[in-house]
């Protein structure tokens, strides 16, 4: 059991005390008897021993009762089972939590102004030759190195809100990578501890280091976040009607009403709106909007909500395109039903190649690639068309019947498609159509009781195993496809049963021919993210870019720049920007000086949610490894106390003790009065 050093000393004094005052007395009373006695001769054959045995006992009860009840104000405690060896050097690590939700407020100021008080008491509470380690959500490399205690100071008044997000395993791993033998290692974590930022799950922690849990109080705030945004059209293009949904979430108790929303392009005002959201729960609103111009786009959807306002603003980047390139690789020449087809809509670009005549290298330049009548796919073209899809890029056969059934067989395969069962020819059978498909997504304003449905005489069946990345869109009897898709990596492949002649089906003269193949072809359109999420996305994206030897690329917002990791896979180019990215807003992709893309980045909105962990919800994370946890309401003294010997207090059972022997006492005094007047009776 340990003592703070001054209650100590006075305790001593007090039990010091009550027995000279005693010895005292007693010499009092010795001088009386000498005086008398006759009657001290009486005295002593009557009370001798039942007075020295009761002024024993009183005198035990009153120095100990004084004793403990000085000992509850001097606060003795019992340090917890991770002792700290004497002769090893002391080692503190403190995790500042400098997100978004220690901007909020209490009676202390911001959470993160009262974070650095209690991690600057913690530090003056250690030795000077003790070392320091300082770490935050930004993971920064000078926050790596052990600093001393005025140097750790000075670093903790540089700390800011940052839009970096880390969960508290991740902090964890970070205290414990600078774990090392032969030292005290000891670790605080000072934080509002937001459930998002604590988890659910048990955490893995290092049983040789002391782990301290300083939990922040901050008021309960309502707060209204736009939580995600999302396109609804295919492509988009110059002067067409555009449409995008917003979600936005109420993550308070009460329900907010009339909440304010608004859309921007280009930073002219786009669409208005007013929605309610009930508590606790998100809802999704529609914005219509039109008379873009070709190129990039730069959109914000904002809310007015106070007082948490770095979720109010979500902004998002598209590309407005006057094409859309095509690739038709032909069996058969004199086929013109594709080349009608797209030459009908100047958006589309249609190209054309032979099948004699393919060039390989140019597959990455076209967002779809349809394959009409060949008549001896290779494996070559199979390879290369995998390697196409696997990376984004859409592919549709339509296969020649007359072809030889074990050519197709091998082709398909290569594609990780079903090879030919067989060919089947007689009486025209109707297909059916999967109108839930989101091929057929607003093609019909009202489905037609008496639909008329495409007729097929001639078709291939396949040797369909494996369905799971199977979708039928157009489907023959017996569960047999007529027109299906299937992904493959990242892209995807659009296979037919029968080809594209009259003669075999009438599905290229149907009605549902053309937006069926529209909408695979808008389907097909490359678009980038409509925003990326600062400290989750990492990776960007991009079609493909060519460089010199000497360029590079770059990321420019403002008067802030990054310099991404660039690496070339086939059909697109990766950029790796690690943790560069730290503001959110709108960054220009550059090689040079033209601007390749606009790529718009976001606060990651886990901090929106402002529901904490309780403390006993921290404990049990742990599991059975003991942990300190104390919330920041203690004064500075205790909780200084307190978290640096992770102790259990004593002052309570002093107090209890203290009461009984006052009790005890008062007893004695009654007992031995009580039997020397039965006596003398």
């Amino acid at each position: 059991m340990n003592f703070l050093y001054p209650g100590f000393l006075f305790a001593l004094l007090a039990i010091a005390i009550p027995i000279v005052i005693h010895l005292f007395n007693f010499r009092k009373f010795k001088k009386v008897y000498f005086s008398n006695v006759q009657f001290l001769k009486e005295a002593k054959e009557q009370n001798s021993s039942r007075e020295k045995l009761k002024n024993l006992l009183v005198l035990l009860c009153r120095v100990l009762a004084i004793a403990f009840l000085v000992l509850a104000f001097a606060r003795p405690f019992i340090p917890s089972g991770n002792k700290h060896n004497p002769g090893q050097r002391n080692v503190i690590s403190i995790y500042i939590d400098n997100s978004y939700s220690m901007e909020t407020v209490n009676k202390e100021g911001s959470l993160l102004d009262e974070a650095k008080r209690k991690a600057k008491e913690i530090a003056r509470s250690y030795d000077i030759n003790d070392q320091f380690q300082l770490v935050t959500n930004d993971f920064e490399g000078k926050h790596q190195r052990l600093v001393n205690k005025d140097e750790f100071i000075q670093l903790l008044d540089e700390i800011k809100i940052s839009a970096a997000n880390k969960t508290l395993q991740q902090i964890l791993n970070r205290q414990q990578a600078s774990f090392a033998a032969n030292r005290n290692e000891i670790c605080y974590l000072l934080s509002d501890f937001q459930t998002t930022f604590a988890g659910n799950k048990p955490l893995q922690a290092n049983k040789d280091i002391n782990y301290t849990f300083i939990k922040l109080n901050a008021n309960s705030l309502p707060n209204i976040s736009v939580d995600s945004v999302w396109s609804l059209s295919p492509v988009h293009q110059p002067g067409q009607a555009e449409k995008v949904v917003v979600q936005l979430r109420n993550y308070g108790e009460e329900d907010a009403s009339g909440v304010s929303l608004k859309l921007t392009i280009n930073k002219q005002q786009k669409a208005i709106s007013s929605v309610n959201v009930e508590a606790g729960k998100s809802v999704k609103d529609t914005l219509s909007f039109s008379g873009l111009q070709n190129g990039w786009q730069k959109g914000v959807i904002n809310i007015k909500d106070f007082p948490l306002t770095f979720d109010d603003d979500l902004n998002f980047s598209f590309k407005v395109s006057n094409e859309l390139k095509v690739l038709n690789i032909a069996g058969n020449p004199s086929d013109k039903f594709i080349k009608a087809l797209f030459a009908s809509d100047s958006y589309f670009k249609l190209t054309e190649m032979s099948e004699s005549n393919i060039k390989y290298s140019s597959f990455s330049d076209y967002s779809l690639i349809i394959l009409s009548g060949l008549k001896e796919p290779s494996s070559g073209l199979a390879q290369q068309l995998k390697g196409y899809v696997q990376n984004g890029g859409s592919v549709v056969v339509f296969p020649d019947l007359d072809a030889n059934v074990a050519v197709y067989t091998s082709f398909l395969t290569g594609l990780s498609l079903p090879g030919v069962q067989q060919l089947n020819s007689g009486v025209p059978v109707a297909s059916s159509m999967d109108l839930k498909n989101s091929v057929f997504k607003d093609v019909f304003d009202q489905i037609p009781q008496n639909m008329d449905l495409p007729l097929v005489n001639r078709y291939f069946s396949y040797a369909e195993q494996n369905t799971s990345a199977k979708e039928n869109i157009l489907q023959l009897p017996l569960n047999k496809l007529l027109f299906a898709k299937y992904t493959v990596g990242a892209g995807k492949i659009y296979l037919s049963a029968s080809s594209l002649d009259i003669k075999d089906n009438n599905l290229p003269k149907h009605p549902v021919f053309v937006p069926l193949m529209y909408k695979v072809a808008f389907g097909s359109a490359k678009e980038q993210p409509l925003y990326y999420t600062i400290g989750l996305n990492n990776l960007i994206e991009s079609e493909k870019i060519s460089l010199l030897a000497n360029q590079s690329l770059k990321l420019v917002s403002d008067d802030f720049e990054v310099i991404p990791e660039v690496r070339q896979t086939p059909g697109k180019t990766l950029l790796y920007v690690a943790d560069q990215v730290k503001k959110s807003g709108f960054y220009e992709l550059k090689k040079a000086d033209s601007v390749l893309a606009v790529v718009a980045f976001n606060d990651n909105r886990t901090e929106s949610d402002m529901h904490y962990a309780t403390e006993n919800e921290l404990g049990s994370l742990f599991g059975k490894q003991k942990v300190a946890v104390f919330n920041s309401k203690k004064d500075a003294q205790s909780l200084n106390i307190e978290t640096k010997n992770s102790s259990s207090e004593l002052w309570k059972l002093c107090l209890i003790l203290a009461i009984v022997f006052l009790a005890g006492e008062i007893l004695l005094i009654k007992f031995f009065n009580n039997i020397k007047n039965i006596e003398r009776s």
